[in-house]
């Protein structure tokens, strides 16, 4: 029994094919809204890349950009094949290429149904990114005089600013590094020699964080420097006292950020697959229907169009079928090759009679 079986005449046949040209028009523009966000996701990631740590996050921009120029062509061939289901004569031509051109479409909306779940599922893999490429930044945030670095200290600088963050997982983080470059130490004071020298790597380290990490909200002036030491402010507990710095690391805003990006663009391109997945039902029927009609030189006769000649258990083994007949084909073919390939290697024996 056929699956989705549904009678036509002419007029649901033409209104069917004026409702699928249209739908594909609408999937073209569809097409170019994915093709926008893939290319607006990849802007917003180049803009960051000096923080993230390998490029396996662009993955899903480029994905979406491939799926967005396929569904362009695909829709807009589809709709000149509906445009042409009018005229018979018109319609002849396109009959050989459907059901290879609906297998293709069978395999896209395979595609970009995965790429809208990749679009959900990125979020741990852009965390260890993330993750990564802050720490590597910020070792790089006070080498302002060495070539390829010199634009690190504006980027995290920038980037805590923007996104009101501090440190990586917190503003601790900047106390397990030098972030201050030698350039600016006094090395001829105590000070300075002697926290080098109570570092076994002989690192100048500091309880104090950039100034991108104050908070301008807060109502006392940033406590930049000494931020451990309570001794070192007037009536001040850093352990009890909300800070006036950022308490949020930048790989969770980070985070947050683009996964929040992603996940609306998973859902947008969720929409596209149900509506490309409509137009493809649409187009079986479509192609079945015409397919079906008993007299060709009769247009406004009735036909049946369907989505499956057989339901979904006997289409799967009939599949199943034929892929087993393709193996064994091949595999003849191969033994055949085989066999011919050893009668014409062999060298007739020649008997010299004397």
């Amino acid at each position: 029994m056929a699956l989705l079986k549904v009678k036509f005449n002419q007029k649901k046949r033409v209104k069917l094919a004026q409702g699928l040209w249209l739908m594909n028009w609408f999937s073209v523009f569809a097409g170019i809204l994915v093709f926008s966000m893939g290319l607006f996701l990849k802007i917003e990631l180049r803009k960051r890349s000096e923080v993230m740590d390998n490029s396996e996050s662009h993955f899903v921009p480029n994905s979406l950009i491939l799926m967005g120029i396929l569904s362009c062509a695909f829709n807009g061939f589809a709709g000149k094949i509906c445009y042409d289901s009018l005229d018979p004569a018109k319609f002849a031509k396109w009959k050989p290429l459907l059901k290879p051109y609906l297998a293709l479409c069978f395999v896209f909306n395979i595609l970009i149904f995965f790429v809208a779940l990749i679009c959900f599922l990125t979020r741990s893999s852009l965390d260890s990114t993330l993750a990564q490429g802050l720490k590597n930044g910020m070792k790089f945030y006070r080498d302002t005089d060495t070539p390829g670095r010199c634009f690190m200290k504006k980027t995290i600088d920038m980037l805590q600013i923007e996104f009101k963050c501090c440190g990586n997982n917190g503003y601790k983080d900047w106390f397990e590094i030098q972030w201050i470059s030698n350039r600016y130490l006094d090395f001829s004071s105590k000070e300075v020699k002697d926290r080098i020298k109570s570092n076994v790597d002989g690192r100048y380290l500091v309880d104090g964080v950039p100034f991108s990490c104050c908070n301008p909200s807060s109502p006392r002036p940033c406590i930049q420097y000494q931020v451990t030491n309570n001794s070192a402010h007037y009536s001040y507990d850093y352990q009890t006292e909300e800070l006036n710095l950022w308490r949020r690391g930048c790989r969770e805003a980070l985070l947050n950020y683009y996964s929040g990006m992603m996940s609306s663009m998973g859902a947008v391109t969720l929409l596209v697959w149900l509506f490309e997945m409509s137009v493809m039902v649409g187009l079986r029927l479509l192609h079945t229907s015409l397919e079906s009609i008993s007299n060709p030189e009769d247009p406004e006769c009735e036909s049946e169009g369907w989505v499956l000649e057989n339901n979904l258990k006997d289409t799967f083994k009939s599949a199943l079928e034929n892929l087993k007949k393709l193996g064994k084909f091949n595999q003849v073919e191969a033994g055949a090759e085989g066999a011919e390939g050893e009668e014409g290697g062999k060298t007739p024996a020649i008997t010299t009679v004397s």
